[in-house]
């Protein structure tokens, strides 16, 4: 099962990271959380990684739908957002949404896995220019 829908870009990390919340803002996503993995297995660690940052994006309406069809459904919510070098490139990678109807067996949230994915995908492709 494919969990993840993934692109590549050829910019640096700090315009990816700033490009991709102007693109999940776009789709009515907002930033609640945000981790940046090289800082912190730095310094509890000490161990070196690439530039790589979670960034957990919730659009509220769909988080709400999804909640009033099933609250253990807010388990798969933030919807997870990853930006991390690549070797020279970025990659910027988002949990598949149908994996919280793959999950859970529940054709219910099946209309707000659909519509998730169809924002997410937006984000995505406006990154690639593909939009």
């Amino acid at each position: 099962m494919r969990y993840n829908r993934t692109v590549h870009l050829d910019t640096d990390f700090a315009t990816t990271v700033s490009r991709v919340r102007e693109a999940l803002a776009a789709q009515g996503f907002g930033i609640l959380t945000e981790i940046d993995v090289t800082a912190t297995l730095k310094a509890k660690l000490d161990q070196d990684m690439e530039d790589y940052v979670i960034l957990g994006a919730c659009n509220p309406f769909l988080a709400h739908r999804a909640l009033e069809t099933e609250r253990t459904a807010g388990l798969l919510l933030p919807c997870n957002v990853v930006v991390r070098r690549d070797g020279n490139r970025t990659a910027v990678q988002a949990l598949d949404p149908g994996t919280m109807v793959t999950l859970t067996g529940l054709d219910a949230l099946r209309p707000v896995a659909e519509e998730a994915t169809h924002r997410l995908d937006a984000a995505l492709s406006s990154l690639t220019g593909d939009a």
